[in-house]
Formats: C-alpha cells, structure tokens, sequence
C-alpha cells in the first residue's frame, strides 16, 4: 500500500521535525483505522522516532487501549473534542511518546450517535498542549479517511514545530 504519494509532504515534514528533534510519536486511530501508522511507516529513518499505534475503532477500546476516561465517554461519546484530546494524551502516555495524534469522527454512510457523516475531530498532544481540530469533511467513506489523515499529519507537524521553536 503505497500511500506515502498522497501524503508524502505532509509525513515527510512530520517526520523529518520528529528526527531533527529527537523526540518520538504514538498514534491512537478510529476512523482511520491504521491509516496514519500505514503512511508514517512508509516514510524512510521514521524507525527512530515512531513508536507504534493502536487502533481504537470501539468504543470501549478508545478507555481500555488508549486510556480515554470512562466517564467522558459516557458524558460526550467517541466523537467530540475533549475525546480527541484524551485519545491524542492517553496513547502519548501509554505508548511512552513525547507526541501523540489521534483521529476519530464519523467517516459514514450513516450518520452516528446523532453526528453527522464527516464531522472529525484530530488531535495532537504534546509536552506543552494538546491542540484539537474540527473538520467537516465531505465525499465517501474514502475521502473523508483521507482528508482525516492529511489534517492529523498537518496538525501533528505544526504542534512539534511549534513547540520546539
């Protein structure tokens, strides 16, 4: 699966930052389903600096694998901001990165728990903050699990750069 070509500017300049720094970066995906890991691992030397990901496409899995509090998946559900913010913590955490990215949201046919299809929520937590992204997308399943792993790539990119500036 060679998807470093749709991706590559993106992963490449995550990548490249994470080296240049020295740090390293987990993953927690929902929506995505691997995607991110699949594009990260494609990217030559990321050896050094990711260190792995899970897959957290159940519900109760975003608490058990990721460390998302119970409670707040009770109060919220699995797509909303503050869940995107506890994937990107709680996989940080848990898989001992200094950065974590998260994706999850409603990639369709059928809208979920009342959230309409393509609305997503990105994170990325840091040593210094978490910064979460809503996105609207629009298309079939495949394009909004695109545009998720782009924007996560993107976002994930900036938080580093920035705090390491």
């Amino acid at each position: 699966m060679a998807v470093v070509g749709e991706f590559e500017v993106a992963s490449r300049r995550l990548v490249g930052l994470l080296v240049e720094r020295g740090v390293t970066l987990a993953t927690a995906e929902s929506l995505t389903g691997g995607m991110v890991g699949a594009v990260l691992t494609d990217v030559p030397g990321v050896s050094a600096v990711y260190r792995g990901g899970v897959v957290v496409y159940a519900t109760d899995l975003k608490a058990k694998l990721a460390g998302v509090p119970e409670d707040l998946l009770a109060a919220v559900g699995p797509v909303h901001p503050d869940t995107a913010a506890a994937l990107a913590s709680g996989v940080r955490e848990r898989l001992e990165a200094d950065y974590g990215l998260a994706t999850t949201g409603v990639a369709g046919p059928d809208p979920q728990g009342g959230v309409e299809v393509g609305t997503v929520y990105v994170a990325a937590a840091g040593p210094g903050a978490v910064q979460v992204r809503k996105l609207q997308l629009s298309g079939d399943r495949a394009a909004i699990r695109r545009g998720t792993v782009q924007a996560v790539l993107e976002l994930g990119a900036n938080v580093v750069a920035e705090e390491l500036d």
